[in-house]
């Protein structure tokens, strides 16, 4: 009987050894698997970065929405700009299809920046007026490029003029407002069509 004891006592011991020491084995196959294969870990290092960065894309407007404003956006964009087209103006469809776009773009942009973690929530402060403000100067810049005093004339102010709109169609189509900048769409393109003709009944039209 004492000796069956003490086989008891030493079993309980006997078993953590065994276990103490089949332990490193699965830690030793790991390292050695990494070590025959390090390119596998470093391209699945790479496919879990690229696919955390691009899981993050579109976070506040979804991409069937963004892709419906930026193309609503051009479209407006190109209304406007295929009066000026017709008329042989120096800035025509497709500029003024680019800077519809590229208004309609800066506010979806800005949108997703507002969601990403910059740093404390407190501190995150998104103000659209400076952005409407930047897009506003932006295409100001161009729109200055195009017009020029000739003959005692400044020529080109009416095409400066609607491509200072396109911009704001472009920033409507970008905030949602695409009701709002296919009414504004409409009203300018009666604007160039109505009241040139009726400044050619009146003789007062100038090729502007």
């Amino acid at each position: 009987m004492p000796r069956l004891r003490s086989l008891e006592r030493d079993q309980p011991i006997a078993h953590a050894a065994i276990t103490w020491a089949r332990e490193p084995e699965p830690r030793v196959l790991r390292s050695a698997h990494n070590r025959a294969h390090p390119r596998a870990t470093i391209r699945g290092g790479r496919v879990e970065a690229l696919t955390d960065e691009l899981s993050g894309t579109f976070s506040a407007v979804p991409p069937s929405v963004a892709a419906i404003r930026l193309s609503v956006a051009i479209v407006l964009g190109g209304v406007i700009g295929f009066e000026r087209e017709h008329r042989g103006k120096p800035a025509g469809l497709r500029t003024h299809m680019l800077v519809s776009m590229a208004a309609c773009l800066f506010i979806i942009v800005s949108q997703q920046l507002a969601t990403m973690p910059f740093g404390a929530k407190d501190a995150i402060q998104v103000d659209p007026l400076r952005l409407i403000e930047a897009v506003t100067a932006g295409v100001a810049f161009l729109a200055a490029g195009i017009i020029f005093a000739s003959g005692g004339k400044v020529r080109n102010t009416t095409t400066g003029a609607s491509m200072w709109l396109a911009g704001g169609i472009g920033l409507a189509c970008g905030a949602g407002q695409m009701p709002l900048a296919a009414m504004a769409a409409g009203i300018v393109v009666a604007v160039l069509i109505v009241l040139r003709a009726l400044e050619r009944w009146m003789g007062t039209h100038d090729d502007n």
